[in-house]
């Protein structure tokens, strides 16, 4: 498997300011998305914010703020969360409507990243990796070799070196602070306990 592109940073006033929560301890969504071209040669199909851009004014609400209430349930500060994930977990997709129209929120994120409204881990995957983060994480992706017919499958075990590939080149990216989630942002909901 090919190890992913290497990240474009976010620039050095898209960094969080000191005395913000240190790097690492956000939580993160990763999403892939229609490809750009921010350099001639490097695509990008595959972002990474903290979940808190979610929140973000520009973002289509109320469905940012069910999207992150439904991406902090239950977990861990650090954690990347892959928005197929959260489909896995919302029955497949079925229960989407419940939550929010994740493709509004995925367009906005986009256009909120290449506009420098928020600080994001911006990768180009290769067909395999990317396809392994838009499915399931009990998934499998098969491919056929067209000259051979020959099938490989790809499953857990490989999704999970891709995420550990994207948590790496996330540190690195975080190596000055967190990923900034842009300003203004909205207040989460409170849960009822």
């Amino acid at each position: 498997m090919n190890e992913p592109s290497k990240p474009m940073l976010p620039a050095e006033h898209e960094r969080v300011p000191d005395g913000h929560q240190p790097a690492g301890m956000s939580l993160y969504l990763l999403f892939a998305h229609e490809p750009y071209y921010p350099l001639p040669v490097q695509e990008i199909n595959t972002s990474v914010v903290a979940a808190a851009c979610l929140l973000h004014p520009h973002i289509t609400q109320p469905d940012g703020m069910r999207i992150h209430q439904q991406l902090a349930t239950g977990r861990r500060p650090g954690e990347i969360v892959p928005l197929a994930t959260l489909t896995h977990e919302l029955g497949g997709g079925a229960h989407w409507g419940e939550v929010g129209d994740w493709e509004a929120v995925v367009a906005d994120l986009v256009r909120l990243i290449r506009n420098q409204g928020c600080a994001a881990l911006s990768l180009g995957l290769a067909p395999i990796e990317r396809a392994l983060l838009c499915s399931g994480p009990d998934s499998t992706v098969r491919v056929v070799d067209p000259a051979t017919q020959e099938c490989t499958s790809y499953g857990p075990p490989e999704r999970e070196a891709v995420l550990n590939q994207v948590r790496h080149h996330l540190a690195w990216a975080e190596a000055a602070g967190s990923l900034w989630p842009g300003d203004h942002l909205l207040s989460p909901p409170r849960t009822r306990p």
